[in-house]
């Protein structure tokens, strides 16, 4: 089973989040794991494991966001690694192309954002990640669903009758609202920070409200 000191990889992670910053994105993004790297990443956008069956992302992407969310994310799986869990990202920052294809293919915007209204998807903004729990061996746990279900099952609050499943979810749930995200309403699995609106322009965080504010979920 492995074993860190948290306080020695935020040190260091810090320090990288500062000197790892990505020239072809967007915004001042970092690779999640130069902040933490017992974080467990697999990109579904990167394989052909989507509801599009194809990779969207190029061979060797990284998980990006802000160094303020690489941080927060760290603090999550300090928290998850007390009980033997720890994260896995499925995705964090989206090129807007990327965004472009899903909502051509998906053309639903309870699960995929309109790239053409007010800030597309907040996962353009290095803000929004999409997380699950693997065990201490990187072994996935059981969840509500997979990534991108677009079905019943993949709502936040789970209402299923399984008791391994619910404490899974309220788990990650919680490892993550301590660690300063909001969840999103139809996703269990999606997770902006909680003061997202400062990373946008001001006009376009005021439109974000008002369009977003109601999907999300502030508290567990």
């Amino acid at each position: 089973m492995r074993r860190y000191s948290m306080s020695v990889l935020l040190v260091a992670g810090m320090a990288a989040a500062l000197g790892s910053m990505d020239a072809n994105a967007s915004g001042p993004f970092v690779d999640v794991r130069s902040v933490d790297p017992t974080i467990t990443v697999e990109l579904r956008y990167a394989g052909r494991n989507n509801f599009l069956g194809h990779p969207l992302y190029p061979l060797g992407t990284r998980a990006l966001a802000r160094p303020e969310v690489a941080l927060a994310l760290a603090v999550a799986q300090a928290f998850l690694q007390r009980y033997q869990c720890g994260l896995k990202i499925w995705d964090a920052y989206r090129p807007a192309a990327v965004q472009a294809k899903l909502w051509e293919a998906a053309h639903n915007s309870d699960y995929v954002a309109n790239p053409e209204i007010g800030v597309g998807s907040l996962h353009s903004w290095g803000i929004a990640v999409d997380a699950t729990l693997v065990d201490s061996w990187d072994r996935p746990v059981r969840m509500p669903s997979d990534f991108d279900d677009f079905t019943p099952a993949a709502m936040w609050r789970y209402v299923g009758s399984s008791d391994e499943i619910r404490a899974h979810v309220r788990l990650l749930q919680y490892a993550m609202h301590r660690a300063g995200f909001w969840g999103l309403r139809t996703e269990w699995w999606h997770f902006t920070i909680a003061d997202w609106q400062k990373y946008l322009p001001p006009e376009k965080a005021k439109s974000a409200a008002q369009v977003l504010g109601t999907r999300w979920e502030g508290r567990l």
